[in-house]
């Protein structure tokens, strides 16, 4: 299978591969990771595109298998041997794993946000919804419209609601609106397709180089609880479970957020001189 995927790259420098995640496209990833990056000199970014998201056409891709294979042609043509850190939030954290347990020799840090743990809907840990500030009164002043597009507002205040609602009018809705759902609905609504054929907690095959995990406390989509098993997988991980933290985040935690990833880029680069070849 020949890789189609479309990718933008940022600065030279050591690869930083981005996968976003599902039904989303790499410019949503660059909207909260390109203040951090850009700060720190000699990073090459490249933040892809998936199958039937973004500018990368669906390819037929039938279930996250496929979209996995076409990751790991992308890798092999664009990167070949080269050493490489790795990103992915969501859908896109599940594929990450998978891909880091592939080029264990060649991925020298994995950074997972709010990571998909438990592709089958019905399995997952998660708590119910409850606004952790509430302002009535400003709620009812939203329109119609904003409330459909902004769903449960955690936090209820105005500066909260402006940065949510930014973010989704910049980099969400485009994707959204960009997904091709003919082709993605299908794998989506299924479990048995929303799901790699292979296992990742597998015990025998732990990832050690230096790893940050960030979930979010509220996070309704993925929750956090599925996630503390992975403190066993990788030896040399960060788990951090953020307060006021959804599956959006960061919204209004982003100083916090920046902390957590300038200092897994710092640790990513000595695991990488002290294990030079």
């Amino acid at each position: 299978m020949e890789s189609t995927l479309s990718a933008y790259e940022i600065g030279e420098g050591l690869p930083v591969l981005i996968i976003h995640g599902w039904e989303m496209e790499g410019r949503v990833e660059q909207l909260d990771f390109e203040p951090i990056f850009n700060k720190t000199p000699g990073l090459r970014r490249i933040y892809v595109d998936l199958p039937g998201m973004g500018t990368t056409p669906a390819n037929d891709v039938k279930d996250l298998d496929d979209i996995y294979h076409h990751l790991v042609q992308f890798i092999d043509s664009r990167l070949g041997k080269t050493r490489f850190l790795l990103v992915g939030s969501s859908c896109g954290g599940y594929l990450a794993r998978a891909i880091a347990q592939k080029y264990i020799a060649q991925v020298d840090g994995l950074l997972l946000r709010v990571p998909l743990i438990e592709p089958n809907d019905s399995k997952r840990d998660l708590d119910a919804f409850k606004p952790l500030v509430t302002n009535e009164q400003l709620m009812s002043e939203i329109s119609a419209e904003d409330r459909t597009l902004l769903g449960d507002v955690l936090v209820q205040t105005p500066a909260y609601i402006k940065t949510l609602k930014a973010k989704y009018e910049k980099v969400i809705l485009p994707a959204m609106e960009a997904a091709d759902n003919k082709v993605l609905d299908p794998i989506r609504a299924d479990p048995d397709r929303y799901q790699l054929s292979f296992l990742l907690d597998n015990e025998t095959a732990k990832f050690f180089a230096p790893t940050l995990i960030v979930c979010g406390r509220q996070d309704g989509s993925v929750g956090y609880r599925d996630s503390l098993r992975l403190l066993e997988l990788y030896p040399r991980s960060t788990y951090v479970v953020l307060d006021r933290g959804t599956h959006g985040l960061p919204i209004d935690e982003t100083s916090v957020f920046e902390a957590l990833v300038r200092d897994w880029i710092v640790r990513a680069h000595e695991w990488r001189s002290r294990t030079d070849r």
